[in-house]
């Protein structure tokens, strides 16, 4: 593929080697911040990545849709029911929905400083670079890389989507066709993102759009049923709650701290994505505008959609039959309110929903991805930092489904398939760890020098809070689980936790192979460049040249 050297590169590093990236690191994250914030301000951040205008498809709604289709997946239609077994009480598990929107209204805020600060694809990849430069700002991208790929799985999603769409085709769910349809699923979503951009951005829109309108309709019908409509009571046969009797409203109430900590920890994961713009900035018109708009946006309509839910739940279904059953709440909403013969058009419902989720998850990791591939790290870099030939970057996509897919049809059931799923979550929680706690110190004189100045600025509250709750989530599953509780058959508790710190090793080891011993080996230092593609897409190459 011929390529051009660029005249003006954003990072301009064409005379620097690995050798000596320690000396320079400083100068180039420099550079392109300032170049960010000060020639990029006439066009609102889209001078910070060479990227052609004409690649940028995401405005206002798609950016907003983006983020609320990644927070809300599966989790609103069954964690109620989770919650209310650890808190005890309907009061509590309220308080612990309004605790969670909270410190996602904190995340949000980090993040939306960050994006406005470094507005280009590649989300926590571009904070750690730009924050982490000793010994080299290649080891972190190298060491996150791998967690990159981790948390970029579908898997455990595509899966439910599986079992809900056999549910509501009237079938036995199965070990088997779960998986086929899950594999169906994600095939489906490669070749629809990876060579139809616009009809796939349109249709991640509109299943958000629809998941807005469901869940309202929920809310509303719940709240009718509250307040005495007599379409919306509950049918006959069926306990009517009184849930929100003062009396019964704190009935119940736990003071075991560790069932309020697994509660709130799963409350916490439930408004997880407020970050999923971030990862493609540089699709994004008028990025640093869009994001402090976008991202509060949609989690605001998530905040309320949840709580006012939760309220429907309790509204209609009885703390006994929420407790006692093993249904999921959702269905016992539906079953009340409407009977039996809606709990199928519950379950296309959750389907469409989980489609959402999963085709955000997807257009923004494949951009983690081709961030990667631009960076010049990854064997063919070119082959992943493109967008031939549809317009859109199948090879990171496609990345993120091989993956997949092996998670989906590999693993048996049981400890291994629990075991990928936490690992994910946990890996997360890491690298947002590092990522607030590397925001605290540029407020710091030790990095004064880095000139961090983004257009939005949280405050620097929020962002300790956003650190002590992302630290919680690390700490969390290092206490060992109660007595007579396991959290897997076979595996000790701390098992996902102990792979999430040692996976970092294998791109460590990739960076010391590559960076440092190959070249004092064979005689040569690597020169970095700034080339630019057939496809206008920039990124790195790396020159051998003999000492």
């Amino acid at each position: 593929m011929p390529e051009d050297t660029e005249i003006t590169p954003l990072i301009h590093a064409s005379s620097s080697t690995c050798d000596d990236t320690q000396s320079i690191t400083g100068t180039i994250h420099g550079n392109a911040l300032h170049r960010g914030n000060s020639e990029g301000q006439s066009s609102h951040g889209e001078s910070f990545d060479n990227v052609p205008h004409a690649r940028r498809k995401l405005g206002l709604f798609s950016a907003m849709f983006l983020v609320f289709n990644r927070v809300i997946g599966t989790g609103i239609y069954a964690t109620p029911s989770v919650i209310l077994r650890t808190s005890g009480s309907v009061g509590v598990a309220l308080i612990m929905w309004i605790i969670g929107a909270a410190l996602a209204g904190v995340g949000t805020a980090v993040y939306v400083e960050l994006g406005t600060g470094l507005p280009r694809s590649g989300g926590e990849k571009n904070y750690l670079e730009f924050i982490f430069r000793k010994p080299d700002t290649l080891l972190v991208t190298c060491a996150y890389s791998i967690y990159a790929v981790i948390i970029g799985s579908a898997a455990a999603n595509s899966v439910v989507f599986g079992e809900y769409v056999i549910h509501a085709l009237d079938k036995e769910p199965s070990r088997y066709n779960t998986r086929f349809v899950a594999f169906l699923c994600l095939t489906f979503i490669l070749l629809l993102h990876g060579s139809l951009l616009k009809w796939g951005l349109r249709l991640q829109n509109a299943l958000a759009l629809l998941k807005l309108v469901i869940l309202s309709a929920i809310a509303i019908c719940g709240i009718l049923s509250l307040i005495g409509v007599e379409a919306f009571a509950v049918k006959q046969g069926y306990e009517i709650p009184s849930n929100f009797q003062w009396d019964k409203l704190w009935e119940g109430s736990r003071g075991d701290v560790n069932a309020f900590v697994t509660g709130l920890y799963n409350v916490i994961w439930s408004f997880v994505g407020y970050s999923t713009a971030n990862y493609a900035l540089s699709e994004v018109r008028d990025p640093v505008n869009t994001i402090k708009r976008a991202a509060p946006l949609a989690m605001i309509a998530v905040f309320f959609v949840y709580i006012f839910v939760n309220i429907a739940y309790f509204a209609v279904v009885s703390k006994n039959d929420i407790l006692g059953s093993k249904r999921i709440v959702a269905a016992l909403f539906f079953r009340n309110l409407f009977g039996e013969q809606m709990e199928r058009a519950l379950s296309v419902f959750i389907a469409l929903s989980t489609l959402g989720n999963l085709l955000a998850g997807q257009f923004s990791q494949g951009r983690v991805v081709q961030e990667l591939g631009r960076e010049g790290l990854l064997p063919f870099s070119a082959f992943f930092a493109s967008n031939k030939p549809f317009g859109a970057p199948l090879a990171g996509l496609f990345t993120q489904y091989v993956v997949s897919v092996a998670f989906v049809v590999l693993p048996p059931p049981g400890d291994a398939y629990l075991f990928m799923i936490s690992l994910s979550s946990y890996c997360s929680a890491l690298i947002n760890t590092l990522v607030s706690f590397g925001l605290l110190l540029l407020y710091t004189s030790y990095l004064r020098a880095y000139r961090w100045n983004p257009p939005f600025r949280a405050p620097k509250l929020v962002v300790m809070l956003f650190a002590l709750s992302n630290l919680f989530l690390v700490t969390v599953p290092l206490i060992p689980p109660s007595s007579g509780s396991r959290t897997y058959e076979h595996l000790p508790y701390w098992s996902h936790v102990l792979v999430a710190f040692s996976v970092s090793a294998v791109g460590i080891g990739y960076w010391f192979i590559w960076i440092k011993w190959l070249p004092r080996k064979k005689g040569y230092r690597l020169v970095r460049e700034w080339v630019l593609q057939e496809d206008g897409v920039s990124r790195y190459v790396y020159q051998k040249v003999p000492f």
